[in-house]
């Protein structure tokens, strides 16, 4: 006669307070405060300061284009003062036309921006995809005029300028055409040499196949690298319109009509006279300035980072 087998009674398990480690809702124990600063917390910080460094400019204009007082005097009371009267005298002065500053520069600083993106992207393509005499001292040439500062080549432009006007009227001197060519000839090449570096790391592969198929370089070009290289395109755009929008002193020298004035050249009116400064009204026109450029950036910016996806996944 057999007897049945007497089974281990069940061992009790203890589950710590913590969790298992295979638990999803297991907490992890806190970190000392120390030793999360030192990791992480120090980047935080300089992080408020440095967007508090960079915010306070802005909020001091704002505010001071909120004073009717025409002063600056706002830095102890920001937004002590709410009034748009500053932003309504813009308008309101037939002698400083703040609307044809507006459109002026907006005009300018587009087309200088189209036609530095598409000579800057015809000359970048030729350094990268061709090969002939001169290639390398072509580019080392373009980087080396960078080095001079503009404000050398001002003396030189204001006599190119009214010698050219002598001729041809419509290019020289309070001409905005010819402001505009002056824009094109000193941003080419930087931005060019830029372009040349993100077309190198397009791979040349895609060319050759391209050519087997029968393309030429500009079908290449137009239908094949363009896409390819849109976000630099991009930043070569938005960069060349923001320098343009705020450039004065080239601005200065070339157009003296009001009417044909930018922003910076014609905003300067109500703070350059010593026992007249408008710095309320300035500070507005600086203010509705801002929005354009703002809002572009922020639609190339989407643009940027969907460009550069696309570009990985192809």
């Amino acid at each position: 006669m057999t007897t049945p087998e007497t089974l281990p009674a069940p061992t009790a398990i203890t589950v710590s307070s913590t969790g298992s480690a295979g638990d999803p809702d297991a907490h992890e124990p806190r970190r000392p405060f120390g030793r999360w600063f030192r990791e992480t917390g120090w980047r935080h910080l300089i992080g408020i300061v440095m967007l508090v460094f960079s915010a306070f400019p802005l909020v001091y204009v704002l505010s001071a284009s909120l004073n009717p007082g025409g002063t600056l005097l706002t830095a102890n009371s920001l937004f002590s003062n709410f009034d748009l009267g500053s932003y309504i005298a813009l308008f309101q002065d037939p002698l400083r036309p703040y609307g044809a500053w507006l459109v002026n520069s907006i005009f300018i600083g587009l087309t200088t921006s189209f036609f530095t993106v598409v000579l800057c992207a015809l000359a970048a393509y030729a350094f990268s995809r061709m090969r002939f005499r001169g290639r390398r001292t072509g580019l080392l040439t373009l980087l080396l005029v960078q080095m001079f500062p503009q404000l050398l080549a001002v003396v030189a432009i204001f006599l190119l300028m009214s010698a050219i006007g002598e001729i041809f009227p419509a290019l020289g001197l309070n001409s905005q055409i010819g402001l505009i060519m002056v824009y094109l000839g000193g941003a080419l090449g930087v931005n060019t040499f830029l372009m040349y570096g993100f077309f190198n790391t397009v791979p040349a592969s895609i060319d050759e196949a391209a050519k087997i198929d029968g393309a030429g370089h500009a079908r290449i070009f137009f239908t094949i690298i363009l896409r390819l290289v849109a976000p630099v395109l991009a930043v070569i755009g938005l960069l060349s319109f923001i320098v343009t929008m705020n450039d004065f002193l080239i601005a200065s020298v070339i157009l003296v009509d009001p009417d044909k004035q930018t922003l910076a050249v014609g905003l300067y009116q109500y703070v350059s006279q010593e026992t007249a400064r408008n710095w309320s009204v300035f500070a507005a026109g600086a203010v509705l300035a801002a929005i354009l450029p703002m809002a572009l950036f922020l639609s190339l910016q989407r643009f940027i980072v969907g460009g550069l996806t696309a570009g990985s996944v192809k």
